[in-house]
């Protein structure tokens, strides 16, 4: 049964907001008015996907649920529902219990849509940019198998550990950020600004400057001269580069190289793979089929290049192949993945196994990107200091030469 927004009045004269349901627009004023309340505007709630195909670009609207917001929801709903409470009354009491009309809307449609006898999964489907392919399909294996408080459980603490993983890697990352930022800001002042001010004082002066002084002087003029085009240039560069990582085949090259540098490669294979094992390990756990679970984890993968391999893992398992052998031969996933898939084959608890993989693997993620963040730390403040001390070395020689020659 479809959901509308309304505006009435009650006999008291106060405004009342909120959400009805009813066949037809008509059908919904005619609700108001039987509760004594005189209807000033019904609207029907729109879902996200039928607003999204209205929109394109940076025009499409917000997101009703955030990461933050939609583990916290995730929760609700799993203690509603886990406490024996019927779906489409802990639909209702969330909908009461919503932050924001975007909110209300998004979960009174959704109540509808369980009233109408639909699947709950099918209802979360209807609104793509809420709810991934991964929400839908771990909510309708929990439907069919009965566990729907259990799976909503297993599926809150996934986006929780998710959540928390990423801002970890964020973390350790924004500082270094920051001080490269600062560190540059200053450079290019003391560069553009500082040094010409001072290098004047001695441009009267019939004696050879420096070369250090020279140096300093040449690239400060460079950048007075050309440092917008450069900055241009650097624009430019990047917005081909955005439009080119949108060619699949360029952006799984491009991914690929990622993947092989020195650190930052390591962090990238084990992120992407303790994501797809949890993911992996949640589907199976809530009762999804393997080779579906593999599909839809792959599509979870950010790189690539990690995905192509994941889907032609899902060919071999699909041709007959054990996971851990079809993993093992791509070549890019972690050997710690391929090792514990064996175990839990082996053993017949592989979601158990898969779990496991991803918090060892998330676990040396942090641990090894607070370290590189420890080693950048220092090392960005000793390379600061170093071009501080060149710049002041330019600015300096000039005046300790021409005291020596006072003397």
């Amino acid at each position: 049964m479809p959901a509308y927004q309304f505006t009435a009045l009650e006999a008291d004269g106060k405004t009342r907001k909120g959400i009805i349901e009813a066949d037809t627009a008509r059908g919904a004023r005619s609700n108001l008015r039987a509760q004594s309340l005189i209807p000033l505007e019904v609207n029907a709630v729109v879902g996200v996907s039928n607003a999204s195909a209205k929109s394109q670009g940076l025009f499409a609207p917000r997101r009703v649920f955030g990461t933050t917001a939609l583990t916290v929801w995730t929760r609700q709903l799993a203690g509603l529902v886990g406490s024996g409470l019927p779906l489409e009354r802990a639909l209702t009491a969330l909908v009461d219990e919503s932050e924001s009309e975007a909110q209300r809307g998004l979960v009174a449609a959704l109540r509808s849509e369980v009233n109408g006898g639909s699947p709950f999964a099918t209802a979360l489907a209807q609104h793509p940019r809420e709810f991934s392919d991964i929400y839908c399909a771990v909510i309708g294996a929990g439907e069919q198998s009965g566990n729907l408080g259990e799976v909503l459980n297993k599926l809150a603490d996934d986006l929780e550990e998710q959540q928390t993983l990423r801002a970890k890697l964020i973390g350790a990352a924004l500082y270094p950020a920051i001080v490269t930022l600062i560190a540059t800001v200053i450079v290019i002042f003391l560069v553009s600004y500082v040094v010409p001010q001072v290098a004047s004082v001695f441009a009267g002066s019939k004696r050879a400057l420096p070369f250090l002084t020279v140096a300093m002087l040449g690239i400060s003029s460079f950048i007075r001269n050309w440092g917008w085009l450069l900055l241009v240039v650097l624009v430019l560069l990047g917005a081909l580069l955005r439009m080119a990582l949108r060619a699949d085949a360029f952006r799984e090259r491009f991914d690929a190289a990622w993947l092989e540098l020195p650190l930052i490669g390591r962090l990238a294979r084990g992120y992407n793979a303790a994501r797809f094992s949890g993911t992996l390990a949640m589907l199976a756990l809530a009762g999804v089929p393997i080779l579906r679970g593999l599909q839809t984890a792959a599509m979870t993968l950010s790189n690539r290049a990690l995905r192509r391999d994941a889907l032609e893992a899902l060919v071999q398992v699909r041709e007959g192949a054990t996971l851990a052998s079809a993993l093992s031969k791509q070549g890019r996933f972690p050997s710690l993945l391929a090792m514990f898939a064996r175990l839990g084959e082996q053993t017949g608890q592989l979601p158990k196994m898969l779990d496991h993989a991803a918090k060892q693997l998330g676990n040396d993620v942090q641990r090894r990107a607070m370290g590189l963040a420890t080693i950048l730390e220092p090392l960005l403040i000793v390379v600061m200091g170093v071009v501080v001390l060149l710049i002041v070395l330019a600015v300096l020689l000039p005046i300790i030469q021409m005291n020596q020659f006072m003397k």
